[in-house]
């Protein structure tokens, strides 16, 4: 399955991307005019190999990179 993440900043797209690669994660990140202008998003896919403890370690990855780029909504 491909897990869509909304990013909403434009200006955010290629830093989100290269900070996940700098975490060793793959992700494809989407925009304008792929995408409506303020629904850029990135996209994970996940596999059957993937096992839990890959998924939680993903997630913490993730969360690290959105409070570095100050990416979260409250």
């Amino acid at each position: 399955p491909v897990i869509p993440l909304m990013l909403y900043l434009p200006a955010m797209i290629a830093a989100f991307s290269r900070e996940c690669f700098r975490e060793n994660i793959a992700t494809v990140v989407v925009g304008f005019p792929a995408t409506p202008l303020l629904l850029a998003r990135s996209r994970f896919c996940i596999s059957a190999s993937h096992t839990i403890e890959d998924l939680e370690e993903a997630v913490r990855k993730i969360s690290s990179v959105g409070d570095r780029l100050m990416l979260k909504y409250l």
